[in-house]
């Protein structure tokens, strides 16, 4: 995968381990840190941010292939991508600006050529080695005792600082 100029860090795991629940409490705590977070999420889902009976949803229903909306708080662009199976990662990163964020954080894209954080929780009875890649720089669990994977850091998943710091030390060092 290319590289964008803000450094994206994968937060992976399997349905039900609690990625949004941590991401929650993780930007908040980056963002005490001064770090400028972005963030990608992934979903199976159909997507849609407007309202139906909004003049911009009438309009994107219309037919335009990309709506932007926009006020004095914030703006978001919609695109239309109905021939696209899998948006691409390295395109969407592009579309931030680089100029406003220190990391952008990726939800979901497992299989992605990025530095991932794998998150597990013995609950789901889902094996952790299977979400283990070369691109895996540490593993977030609730386990006791966890498997011990080559060059992985191991964290406690309930631990928001702990799991922070680790990604306040890796990015200083994207940095360097």
């Amino acid at each position: 995968m290319k590289s964008t100029q803000i450094p994206l860090l994968g937060i992976i795991a399997y349905s039900g381990t609690g990625k949004t629940t941590l991401l929650k409490q993780l930007i908040p705590y980056l963002r005490s840190h001064g770090i400028r977070t972005g963030l990608i999420k992934h979903t199976h889902h159909d997507v849609d941010v407007d309202t139906p009976g909004k003049d911009s949803f009438e309009l994107r229903k219309a037919g335009a292939d990309q709506t932007m909306v926009a006020s004095s708080n914030r703006w978001a662009l919609m695109t239309e991508t109905p021939l696209q199976n899998q948006p691409d990662l390295t395109y969407l990163a592009s579309r931030f600006d680089c100029h406003s964020l220190d990391v952008i954080l990726v939800e979901g894209f497992k299989h992605e050529e990025i530095e991932k954080i794998v998150l597990h929780r013995e609950k789901t009875g889902r094996a952790l080695d299977k979400l283990i890649d070369d691109h895996v720089i540490a593993v977030a669990t609730d386990l006791s005792s966890a498997p011990i994977f080559n060059g992985v850091t191991v964290l406690d998943l309930n631990n928001v600082g702990e799991i922070g710091e680790f990604i306040v030390e890796w990015l200083g060092k994207k940095k360097e």
